[in-house]
């Protein structure tokens, strides 16, 4: 099974109005734990875009739009994961998305690829988070063993990497930054 840990930096929270401004993804076998393939990229928005961003959001990315220029197009981001999905022939009965939060990247993957595309290439539609893989296992340790319940441990991604004996991930954030830390507590976690 492989492992697409994906990672996306935008503008801001709201779908709606806000758009990706990095993504960064790792194709990792879960089994040997081997490096398959990565791509990242700062995706290129124009100004009408940048001029609705969300402050807060551009304060953890540490996104400039001198920055955002240096990106490349949306069309050609999408072409490249699409080429790269292709090449290792991704398909739904052999990989799954991890992320810390799969609501939030979902939603702004699927402005770089519509869904439509995603579905007729057979790509994977399961979305699995960190948060909820931490959750399930210290609920069953503390039914187990009496340890401390989730909620009292907090389930962010730093935290998860605190209780793991990991580091915070680097401020400000980017994406393969976030991957990178993702695929550490991932395996951290499940071994």
């Amino acid at each position: 099974m492989i492992g697409i840990f994906l990672d996306i930096e935008s503008n801001g929270l709201d779908i709606q109005k806000h758009r990706a401004l990095e993504i960064a993804l790792r194709f990792v076998d879960l089994s040997s734990q081997k490096l398959l393939d990565s791509f990242e990229s700062i995706i290129k928005q124009p100004e009408a875009i940048w001029e609705k961003s969300d402050p807060t959001s551009l304060k953890i990315n540490g996104f400039t739009y001198e920055k955002v220029l240096l990106g490349r197009s949306e069309s050609v981001v999408s072409k490249e994961v699409q080429d790269l999905f292709e090449k290792h022939s991704i398909k739904r009965d052999r990989a799954v998305y991890i992320c810390q939060n799969p609501s939030f990247d979902r939603s702004f993957f699927s402005q770089l690829i519509n869904p439509h595309i995603q579905e007729s290439n057979l790509w994977p539609y399961h979305w699995l988070d960190l948060a909820s893989m931490f959750w399930a296992l210290q609920l069953k340790n503390h039914h187990l063993d009496g340890s401390p319940p989730p909620w009292e441990k907090g389930i962010s991604k730093n935290k998860i990497a605190h209780f793991l004996g990991l580091p915070e991930e680097g401020i400000p954030h980017h994406a393969m930054q976030g991957v990178d830390h993702l695929i550490q507590c991932y395996f951290a976690l499940n071994t």
